[in-house]
């Protein structure tokens, strides 16, 4: 239940954040922003696909842990690049 929960505060922050970006990207039209807001949606996906996995389909949580963990792996490295592209 406890993991469940924490899930739910991530999906909403993290989806919060991702709808924050793209208003921002869709304002100034900015790539890297466009980019960020990807890489904090892959991010969320990551940790909605997991719960998903672990509470309706018994998947082990080690192998739910792995799956959020390569998101957030590639999460971060898509905001890294966003960050990157900044003009």
């Amino acid at each position: 239940t406890a993991i469940a929960a924490v899930k739910l505060v991530i999906l909403l922050l993290g989806g919060a954040i991702t709808y924050i970006a793209f208003r921002a990207y869709r304002h100034t039209n900015s790539p890297s922003l466009r980019v960020l807001g990807v890489g904090f949606g892959i991010i969320t996906f990551g940790a909605f696909l997991s719960g998903i996995a672990n509470q309706f389909f018994a998947v082990s949580l080690a192998v739910g842990v792995l799956a959020n963990s390569v998101f957030v792996a590639a999460g971060l490295a898509v905001i890294m690049y966003s960050l990157y592209i900044q003009q």
